[in-house]
């Protein structure tokens, strides 16, 4: 693992950047500019003004749309690592990938009876 002395310029490197990084937030709002008016105080959404109210009702659908993309992402973030070492570690890496695919194709399949796929 290595001597905790070895990890010493690590620990400065971050106790210098949690300084500079207090120092600089410290400096901005002392000597930074204030500026309130209500144009800069409102919400800014892409240089438009507001359609709609900022505080409005959800769907719970649009989260477990969120949520199944996460699955697939995570999903696709193991099978890159795992394509590129099939040849090197053979049968052995593959069936835990084996395994790995079918809960998720057991995830995917209780999506879909649960319809989390059925926009509307």
């Amino acid at each position: 693992m290595g001597t905790p002395e070895a990890f010493l310029p690590i620990l400065l490197m971050l106790t210098a950047a949690a300084i500079i990084g207090a120092a600089l937030l410290f400096l901005n709002g002392v000597l930074g500019r204030k500026v309130r008016t209500l144009r800069k105080l409102g919400p800014y959404e892409s240089g438009l003004p507001l359609l709609d109210e900022s505080r409005k009702r959800i769907s719970v659908k649009f989260f477990i749309v969120a949520m199944v993309f996460i699955l697939f992402d995570v999903e696709t973030g193991f099978l890159w690592p795992w394509a590129t070492v099939l040849d090197e570690g053979g049968w052995v890496v593959f069936w835990p990938m084996i395994v790995f695919l079918a809960v998720l194709a057991l995830a995917d399949a209780y999506l879909w009876k649960k319809g989390a796929f059925d926009w509307e």
